[in-house]
């Protein structure tokens, strides 16, 4: 069967599926699968200071980041809520971040408004380089990627066609949903901060030096009190359609958080990603644009 598209969302254009997900989803989990993400947008670091820089600018450790070693980083307001979401590699001579579609412009130009005198130099690379999720067991970042001249992108498809199964975001998705990994703009908002995601220890690097926001991200952690949590939710699968990003999440009528993705997975079913009062007890009965709802 041919690729059906995605039609909105950061994804748009990209390949949804090929007609079989249940097929797509076994191969992604067995390590037997790679995806065409070539509609992200990527942006170039270089320079002698690139590293230190980022470093103090952003969540993770970077100034001693080894070549090849893919990271998830954060950037965070002075209030500690989160303003950019990437992937981050680097070979020896340049930084590489990886965001969302239409997520970079932004990115750019806080970046380049920090520069001040440091050796960086910062550049949208997106129309010279592509990603590509490479074959092999999925890691906490749902990684493995490439990283591929754009010029290179074709005979690189080919290699991985070759020895695994394409796929589309929709076993990305579903698989990423069932990991609890949470997604800019889905599961976050305007008041979203690291602890309420899981992001601690993997986003968030906890024995760093400071950067912007990591007094709201230590006093939390210290409390151990966030306002919100992120859940994973079992949705009744009886219902043909499936809640939107950003559906209210209700308890007795009362909303109680928001559903971020909604995602069908070949063994759970319907499964979704919340954030929800971190109050509400795990075994409360919630409904989702009247769809019942149970936590994990």
């Amino acid at each position: 069967m041919s690729a059906v598209l995605v039609e909105d969302g950061p994804d748009k254009g990209a390949i949804w599926h090929f007609g079989e997900p249940t097929k797509e989803q076994r191969a992604l989990e067995s390590g037997q699968a790679w995806a065409d993400l070539s509609h992200k947008e990527i942006i170039s670091v270089s320079g002698v200071d690139r590293l230190t820089w980022l470093h103090s600018l952003t969540t993770q450790h970077l100034e001693k980041l080894e070549p090849a070693l893919w990271q998830e980083v954060l950037i965070l307001d002075p209030k500690g809520h989160i303003e950019h979401q990437f992937l981050i590699v680097d070979d020896g001579e340049t930084s590489w971040l990886v965001v969302d579609a239409g997520r970079s412009a932004p990115l750019l130009t806080h970046l380049q408004k920090m520069k001040f005198n440091l050796r960086v130099e910062v550049k949208d690379a997106s129309q010279d380089f592509a990603i590509l999720r490479a074959p092999g067991k999925t890691d906490e970042l749902g990684g493995p990627y490439a990283l591929v001249p754009r010029k290179e992108l074709d005979h690189m498809k080919e290699t991985f066609s070759s020895a695994a199964t394409q796929v589309g975001t929709w076993a990305l998705e579903a698989e990423r949903v069932a990991q609890r990994r949470a997604r800019i703009d889905f599961e976050t908002d305007n008041k979203s901060i690291p602890n309420e995601l899981e992001m601690l220890n993997r986003s968030v690097h906890m024995n760093k030096g400071c950067y912007r926001g990591q007094e709201t991200v230590a006093m939390v952690e210290n409390l151990g009190k966030p306002p919100r949590r992120l859940v994973l939710l079992h949705l009744d699968g009886s219902v043909v359609s499936v809640p939107a990003t950003g559906t209210d999440v209700e308890r007795d009528g009362v909303k109680v958080g928001f559903v971020g993705t909604v995602a069908r997975h070949h063994e759970l079913g319907t499964i979704a990603l919340a954030v929800i009062k971190r109050n509400v007890p795990v075994d409360a009965q919630l409904t989702v644009d009247g769809v019942p709802a149970i936590q994990e």
